[in-house]
């Protein structure tokens, strides 16, 4: 047994003894942060009913070691100091727990401050490589794909179409700055020849894109990458935009930021667009999947809402936890999180799942195209 392992045990041991002597009937407290007004408001609320959703179904099978789960929600406001903020809030209200992560900048600005209040820390899908550095939180856990994957996904199918002239539209942070690092690095482990011909940067918050599509435009780009976290307002935008102005060549949204409400905004101009992404409620292997079916069926019964990659991440983030709770008979921070990184979980919402020892999920991608306002997956590649 390595070091790691042998103190995830005493840690297991210790919080089992305390555990016995300290049972109870309340509930076990469940923080939840993420965007609820904003921009990304409605993307934020699609999150926070599906950890409900799933947080019912865990009550109904039983609970957290015979507890009832009680989510405490707060909203982020997209902004490091109004997260931070809500993370303390949650942390004072005694939670054992925090899923959080829809800004890369959010979620940096509040590891530190959940992890020196010795609170587990989950991320459900802010993407940028700083969150699993370590630095943060000495023990992080990301359930949403990072940059270097889905960098290697786009890369793959720019050098499979040849194209050599590439446009980014590049979010100005830390998600932004990464992603384009990491498709141009693995663009280059590939080999691969090209041209960056047009960068335009933005703010988080802009809606108006018209000047850099126009620039982009005039660099005659084979193939423009949009990489804008802000579903509800930013990425839509870019879309109907980018129509506007006949960007030529193909528009390719960086992964996991088309969700269906996303094509519901840009409406038609949608069509045509590709995209790439680890989670599709409809088809295989997917439907196949009984705690997939079982969580679809309770977000649609509580909310009317058909969930998206985002929605089962975020239910998903529950889930793990809490089978990694009643496994050990435990909700210490330390014991959880080492069963988690490096850990194999079978039977969630996406079938079987496994983390590296860095906490990185581990992530299959599949691209689609928008087709009459739908996404359909493209069958037989990753």
């Amino acid at each position: 047994m390595n070091i790691r392992k042998a103190a995830a045990a005493a840690a297991i041991a210790a919080a089992s003894i305390m555990g016995s002597a300290q049972a109870s009937d309340d509930p076990v407290k469940v923080g939840v942060i993420f965007p609820l007004s904003g921009g990304a408001g409605p993307q934020g609320q699609h999150v926070s009913h599906a950890i409900e959703s799933m947080a019912t179904i865990i009550n109904e099978q039983g609970g957290v070691l015979g507890r009832q789960i009680e989510l405490i929600v707060r909203d982020d406001e997209s902004t490091p100091a109004v997260g931070v903020s809500r993370a303390s809030e949650l942390i004072s209200e005694g939670v054992s727990v925090i899923i959080e992560g829809w800004n890369s900048p959010v979620t940096l600005a509040m590891q530190p401050v959940i992890a020196r209040a010795d609170v587990l820390d989950i991320t459900a899908i802010s993407k940028a490589d700083p969150i699993l550095s370590g630095e943060g939180n000495p023990l992080p856990i990301r359930l949403n794909s990072s940059n270097g994957q889905d960098g290697a996904v786009i890369a793959q199918y720019i050098v499979d179409r040849g194209f050599t002239r590439i446009a980014f539209l590049t979010e100005n942070d830390a998600y932004g700055e990464g992603a384009q690092a990491s498709i141009e690095a693995a663009l280059q482990a590939l080999g691969h020849a090209y041209e960056v011909v047009a960068v335009e940067k933005f703010p988080f918050d802009q809606a108006d894109f018209r000047v850099a599509l126009t620039n982009v435009r005039a660099a005659e780009p084979e193939i423009t990458i949009a990489i804008n976290a802000n579903e509800g307002l930013g990425m839509p935008a870019i879309i109907r935009q980018a129509a506007g102005v006949q960007l030529p060549g193909e528009l390719v949204a960086a992964v996991g930021t088309i969700a269906p409400s996303v094509i519901g905004v840009a409406g038609e101009a949608a069509n045509g667009l590709i995209g790439a992404d680890i989670y599709f409620p409809d088809i295989e292997p997917f439907t196949t999947y009984q705690a997939n079916l079982d969580f679809i069926a309770k977000t649609e019964e509580m909310f009317g809402e058909t969930p998206d990659k985002f929605m089962a991440l975020g239910a998903l983030a529950i889930q793990v936890w809490a089978m990694a709770a009643n496994e050990l008979g435990t909700l210490d921070k330390t014991a959880i999180a080492e069963r988690i990184r490096g850990g194999t979980f079978e039977g969630t919402i996406l079938g079987n799942v496994s983390f590296g020892d860095n906490g990185q999920m581990d992530s299959r991608h599949y691209l689609f195209d928008v087709v009459d306002g739908q996404i359909v997956v493209r069958t037989g590649q990753n």
